[in-house]
């Protein structure tokens, strides 16, 4: 029977180029705790991918629904249903 080998000569594979999130660069502490959930996929199973890219959608949701003058969302509630004045 054949044993199934792998060549000698295979190339290496490169490591992906994962991106840096420090946050440092990213103005807003929301969006900055978010994407740093991207550092984790490295070290995660593939299975794991989509979990976490849900949560990371949760979160960039949630920041995006947040109201940066802290007026509690009044200004959008009163808004008119056609979004004009």
């Amino acid at each position: 029977m054949t044993e199934l080998t792998e060549p000698e000569n295979v190339p290496a594979q490169p490591a992906p180029e994962w991106p840096q999130t420090d946050g440092q660069d990213i103005p807003d502490p929301q969006v900055a705790q978010a994407m740093h959930r991207l550092t984790e996929i490295p070290g995660l199973a593939a299975a794991d991918h989509e979990d976490l890219y849900n949560r990371l959608h949760d979160d960039l949701l949630a920041a995006l629904n947040t109201d940066p003058t802290g007026a509690d969302g009044a200004h959008a509630a009163s808004a008119p249903a056609g979004g004009s004045a």
